[in-house]
């Protein structure tokens, strides 16, 4: 079967940003199906392909997949303007990718809620199966957050995701809150599977090289955030518990931030003004690197700006790279992924905006490495046995071709 995939922000494990959509297509090869991936630039992801561009566009083989990559850069610095532009300009170009490539099945994933339209086309003008993966409910984060404010804007988003859902033959939601959203607008639960974000087992096991970065002791407790520094992350909530651990005198607690992202230099400049030296920037980091780093690492951090949409209705990368990596990891929201810690006692739930309770909490974990040692091993457990990508990419598989039959 010929599946094709349009994923805007797709990335080899070359890159230091998520890979599921590479991993789900590598799974189809490895199940006998071709893939043509339609992607553009992302910052901080690598596609594989190093040619020049030619009208636009590049295409090559990477790994099994076949890949056309559009020379539409992005990073998630950019403007609103900037980023909305270059979100229409790939949903454009990839619609006549989608009304003249050969396939038996059409799949589109978000972020963002764009990359529906070709899917749309191909179902409407073609008649070809498709299926949407929503990682995100849009219009419903950004309006939570506050980020979108014009009501045509949210009206108009508001009617492409309707669109979208009626048009899939087939949707995958990524977290439990996702597909009852998707429920929510009238979409029948036979047609929505639920397929979180997955462990990758053998990518962080085996021998590691750890390493910690400079101002990073090797008997301080090491708790790590990699990701992106968005409105979205709330990572102020690290800076003010740094700044509560930084009164008490804790010298021997770092905060490691990795990545990069709109609010990164606001955050900086933040930690400079306080003298808050218990906190450490550092570049995104290969994947590669990126497990190395965590096997150093003491406590993984899954932060979020508490906003109850979050709650249920986020999959983030990092929680399961930390899983995989068997580290206790800390959360500071409700919902289902604090249920998951809680369930299998791997880690901290901490109150929403409580910087006391969030350096409480890692004070316990710096005067008992002990238990931290209980922890890791559950964390591993809850990877192998609950999110095990081998797992759940079958049943990803499964879903998506199903859908052609």
């Amino acid at each position: 079967m010929k599946v094709l995939y349009f994923h805007q922000h797709f990335s080899t494990p070359r890159g230091s940003v998520g890979t599921r959509s590479y991993e789900m297509a590598r799974r189809l090869v490895k199940r006998g199906h071709s893939v043509t991936m339609v992607c553009g630039s992302y910052r901080g992801g690598e596609t594989g392909l190093t040619g020049g561009f030619v009208s636009g566009r590049r295409r090559g083989v990477v790994d099994g997949i076949d890949v056309i990559e559009f020379d539409l850069a992005y990073a998630n610095a950019d403007g609103f303007i900037k980023r909305t532009l270059t979100f229409l300009g790939f949903a454009l170009r990839s619609v006549v990718i989608a009304l003249r490539e050969p396939c038996d099945v059409v799949f589109a994933t978000t972020t963002p809620l764009t990359a529906g339209i070709p899917g749309i086309f191909a179902r409407w003008l073609r008649r070809k199966p498709f299926v949407f993966e929503v990682r995100d409910l849009w219009p419903e984060l950004p309006r939570a957050m506050g980020v979108i404010r014009n009501p045509l804007v949210l009206w108009a988003m508001g009617v492409l995701e309707w669109v979208s859902y009626r048009s899939a033959t087939r949707l995958i939601g990524l977290s439990p809150g996702i597909v009852e959203g998707i429920a929510r607008r009238g979409v029948g639960r036979e047609r929505i599977a639920m397929v979180p974000n997955g462990c990758d087992l053998r990518f962080f096991g085996g021998d590691r090289a750890p390493w910690r970065p400079e101002g990073v002791g090797s008997g301080d407790l090491l708790a790590v955030f990699a990701g992106t520094h968005g409105i979205a992350n709330g990572l102020d909530a690290v800076l003010d518990a740094a700044a509560v651990l930084k009164k008490k005198g804790r010298t021997d607690i770092k905060v490691l931030l990795v990545g990069q992202g709109k609010l990164k230099p606001a955050l900086q400049k933040r930690a400079l003004e306080e003298g808050l030296d218990n906190v450490v920037f550092h570049d995104p980091v290969k994947k590669g690197r990126l497990a190395d780093l965590m096997a150093s690492t003491d406590v993984g951090l899954q932060i979020l700006d508490n906003i109850p949409a979050f709650y249920d209705g986020t999959s983030p990368n990092k929680f399961f790279d930390y899983l995989s990596a068997g580290l206790p990891i800390l959360v500071n929201y409700p919902g289902w992924l604090a249920g998951v810690i809680e369930r299998n006692a791997c880690g901290f739930v901490v109150p929403p905006d409580d910087p006391e309770a969030f350096a409480a909490a890692l004070e316990r974990a710096a005067d008992d490495r002990e238990s931290l040692k209980v922890m890791g091993p559950r964390a591993r457990r809850c990877a192998e046995t609950e999110f095990s990508r081998d797992d759940s990419a079958d049943r990803w598989v499964d879903w998506v071709t199903g859908a052609a039959r």
